[in-house]
């Protein structure tokens, strides 16, 4: 007598994940398949399979687009973001647009563009 589905679900059911990758692997040799995006469809289930997988951004860039007309201002603000020398702070400050800061928290790069921009410095966040 052959095993229903219903069999077949309850007996993988009961097994430990161990198992279950022992058993898919048995498979795909038996086969020639792969089941890796299936198996990796099943475990997150039905209506959570479906939707598409959105990384979220967690490090962010501020860039200074233009430093406005407090140019010594911005640089000052410069030097205590990146703890750069005078000369370096204002090549950075005169290569607009210059990165400031790179692979930072969103809370951190949210506060050095309104530093930025409260010095009358124009900056962005990617």
């Amino acid at each position: 007598m052959a095993a229903t589905k219903e069999d077949i679900l309850n007996a993988i059911s009961s097994m430990t994940v161990t198992e279950i990758v022992d058993l898919v692997k048995m498979m795909e040799d038996k086969f020639g398949v792969t089941a890796a995006a299936p198996v990796a469809m099943a475990a997150v289930g039905g209506a959570a399979a479906a939707a598409p997988v959105v990384e979220e951004q967690t490090e962010f860039t501020v860039t200074m687009t233009s430093f406005g007309a407090n140019k010594v201002g911005v640089i000052k603000v410069i030097r205590e973001l990146t703890g750069l020398g005078l000369k370096e702070a204002k090549d950075l400050v005169e290569a607009v647009p210059s990165m400031i800061k790179d692979s930072i928290p969103q809370a951190d790069a949210e506060a050095i563009k309104k530093k930025l921009e409260d010095a009358g410095a124009a900056a962005e966040i990617k």
